[in-house]
C-alpha cells in the first residue's frame, strides 16, 4: 500500500508508491468562523485508479482531522460522496462552516 504524507503548508496530502506521488487530495486549512480541513480536490494518477488510492486518502483525511479535533469539510465530490457512504468515519461539518469555505474557495480559486 501507498505511503501517505500530509504537506500542510502546501496543502497537499499525498500517496507515494516508489517514490513517486500516485494520488492526492488538494486542501486548505479554514480558521474562520473555526478551524477546519477542506478537502478540494482529490486525484488518483492514471495507472492507480480502481485500487482504492482515493478512499485510503480521504480516510486518512479525516483521521487526520480527528485527531486534530477539528472537523472536514468535503467540497471534493469525491470526498463528499465517501463521506455519504462512511458516516461513522466521516462526522458531517456544520453548515456554517460549509458555507464560509465555500465562500473562501470563491474569493480565492487559486486554493483549488
Amino acid at each position: 500500500m501507498a505511503e501517505i504524507r500530509d504537506d500542510r503548508a502546501q496543502g497537499l496530502l499525498a500517496a507515494y508508491e516508489d517514490g513517486e506521488v500516485v494520488g492526492r487530495i488538494a486542501y486548505f486549512v479554514l480558521d474562520e468562523p473555526s478551524a477546519a480541513l477542506v478537502a478540494v480536490h482529490t486525484v488518483v494518477e492514471p495507472g492507480h485508479e480502481g485500487k482504492g488510492m482515493a478512499g485510503a486518502l480521504v480516510r486518512e483525511f479525516y483521521a487526520i482531522a480527528a485527531r486534530e479535533g477539528v472537523p472536514v469539510v468535503p467540497l471534493c465530490p469525491y470526498a463528499a460522496q465517501w463521506a455519504e457512504r462512511h458516516p461513522d468515519a466521516a462526522p458531517a461539518a456544520p453548515a456554517a462552516l460549509t458555507a464560509a469555505a465555500r465562500a473562501r474557495l470563491a474569493a480565492n480559486p487559486e486554493l483549488w
